[in-house]
């Protein structure tokens, strides 16, 4: 029987919404252990003062499995 919590992340990146999942899940795995998987829930941008695109966002549902 295994346990598992599930967490929420947001990772941003200059260059695509890939590299703000992978950026979300490369900083989370440095403190969580045994992350399973992640959803990708919400992908969006932030705009600068000229509308363009400053930043990709995304956000993550990960789990990881509760040691006991």
């Amino acid at each position: 029987m295994s346990v598992y919590k599930i967490i929420e992340l947001v990772g941003t990146s200059k260059d695509s919404w890939e590299d703000a999942a992978k950026s979300a899940l490369s900083t989370a795995a440095k403190s969580l252990k045994d992350l399973r998987v992640a959803e990708v829930t919400k992908l969006d941008v932030v705009l600068n003062e000229t509308g363009k695109i400053a930043r990709f966002r995304a956000k993550l549902d990960v789990s990881f499995k509760v040691r006991t």
